[in-house]
Order: C-alpha cells, then structure tokens, then sequence
C-alpha cells in the first residue's frame, strides 16, 4: 500500500478514474433502490451517477493524452489517506482538506496542479448534489416522500412491535395468574411466567418472519421484522412477571407482587393503547377501551381458572 503523497501524476489519475467510475455505480444503486419508493430521490442520485460518468471520461482523456490507453492496475483501497468509500450520501473519495494539503505539499507542478483540479471537482460534486435537491425536491414532493418514509417505518418496526407487545401483555396473563392464584407461591409464578414469555416470544418472532419475506408488501427484512416482534413479546411478557421476584419470606408477599403487576399490566395497556392512537391512526379512547377489554377477559381468565 503507498502513501498519497508517494503517488505519481499517473497514478493520480488512475486512482481518480477508478474512484469516479465506482462511485456512479453506488449512485446508480441508489437509485435503484430507492427508486419504487422515493422517485424523485432517486433521480438525484441518477444524476449524480451521470456527473461522476462525466468525471471519469473527462479524467480519461486527460490520462490518455498524457500517459496513453494503459491504466495502472491500482485502486483508492491501495492508496493509504483515501477514505473508506461507505454507501451513505455525499460520502467523500477524499476529503478537500486532505487533497488541498497534498496539492500544497508535492513538488511536481504537474501533480499539484491536478490535484487542485480534483479538489475543485469534489466540491462540485456536493453543489451538484444541492442544486439537484433544491430542484428535484419541492416541498409537496419531500411531504409525500415523508409520507412514504413514515409508512415503511410502520411496516418494518412499528406493526410487528407492536404485534409483540400485544400478544406478551395480554396473552401471557392467563397462565401468569392462573399460576399465581392456583399456587400463592411467587417463584413457582415466576418461573410459569418466565417460560411463558420467552415461548412466545419465540413463537411470535418466528411466525412474523415466516409468514411474509417482504418481497410483495415492502415490508423489509422478515428476520429483523421476526427478531422485532419476538423482542417486544417477551418485553410485554417479563413486564408482569417480574414483580414475582418478590421473595415468598415476605409478609404477604404474595400479593405484594400481585399488586405492583397489575400495575404493571396498568402501563403495559395504556403504552399499547398510545402506540396505536400514534402510529396506527386509532382513537385513543378507542384503542384504549380495545385494549383494556381484551386485557381484563384475559386476567380475568387467569384468575378464575387459577382459583378454581
């Protein structure tokens, strides 16, 4: 690997017209990408992909006229003081600081005088990349694309969280204080409900990521969706179980834990009952009587069963 400031004038150019020819295809996929969901994003990164094929027949001419059609087998990776290209917007090749510096330090006029010229290109680069947004991006465009963006993140996160929390809340209540009503004894109730969230979180986590790979409903990775949804099951599960740590050497510890995961349950409800009004577009008085409802038919099962 050779240092920035060891290059030769050639192999400047060698390494800028590979740096540009790679970048207008990380633009181009961009583009792709983003494309179905955000149209007019991602004709911003389709021009930006044609402003760095640009660059790079421009750098090829010049290399060509100077050097001739063989280009160096070297690359940016085998340039120690390139940054790591990473696929994030606006990502540099190199900074302007860091080529203004090496421009200021190397002895050759000719070099020096193209690093100046690769200086100034990168700056174009971000004006080209504002110009095209302040263009491309009106203000009822960047409210739909907002649109969309708030739509995906429902899909991906927010529904299968949700999902979760749900069936860990409500569902695991019924074996929690049938346990705890059948026994009186905490730990005994612990473990019931300890095994009873863990199972169905991972039930939950692996029937969310099993019944839709994301493909038709673009709604992303059906692993992060599953691992989302079991995360928040078991969450929703050790919510109300916890309490039941109480050591049974209390006075009245029984219902000292039974208490404080009602409570619990209280929270865990009202939480859901908000989520829904905030991202599911649900009444909140609505969503909370729902909820509330499901919950009490649940507990109140538990317990009847439990004490019978």
């Amino acid at each position: 690997m050779k240092n920035f400031a060891d290059l030769t004038e050639r192999e400047v150019l060698a390494v800028a017209i590979s740096a540009e020819e790679e970048d207008s295809r990380i633009y181009m996929s961009f583009a792709e990408d983003l494309a179905e969901r955000y149209p007019e994003s991602a004709k911003i990164f389709e021009e930006m992909a044609e402003e760095e094929k640009g660059h790079r027949h421009m750098l090829l001419e010049m290399y060509e006229q100077r050097f001739g059609k063989n280009l160096p087998p070297i690359r940016r990776d085998n340039v120690r003081g390139f940054l790591r290209r990473r696929p994030i917007w606006l990502t540099k090749n190199l900074s302007l600081d860091a080529i203004r510096k090496e421009a200021a330090r190397t002895q050759d006029v000719g070099v020096r005088r193209l690093l100046g010229d690769l200086a100034e290109a990168e700056k174009g680069h971000e004006n080209v990349a504002a110009r095209l947004t302040d263009q491309i991006l009106s203000p009822d465009v960047r409210a739909e694309e907002d649109k969309t963006r708030r739509r995906v993140f429902v899909l991906q996160y927010v529904q299968p969280g949700l999902a979760g929390l749900m069936d860990g809340s409500v569902s695991t209540l019924a074996p929690l204080f049938a346990a705890a009503f059948a026994t009186h004894h905490n730990w005994q109730t612990f473990l019931v409900g300890l095994a009873a969230s863990i199972g169905a979180g991972i039930s939950m986590g692996f029937a969310e990521a099993l019944s839709d790979d994301g493909s038709l409903t673009g709604r992303g990775s059906p692993w992060l969706r599953g691992l989302t949804c079991g995360l928040m099951t078991t969450v929703g599960g050790l919510g109300h179980t916890m309490p039941y740590l109480v050591p049974d050497t209390w006075p009245n510890a029984f219902w000292i834990a039974t208490a404080i995961a009602c409570v619990v349950v209280f929270f865990e409800l009202w939480a859901i009952a908000y989520i829904r009004a905030r991202y599911m577009d649900t009444p909140f008085l609505q969503a909370v009587f729902q909820i509330v409802i499901g919950g009490v038919i649940v507990l109140a099962v538990g317990i009847l069963i439990g004490a019978a």
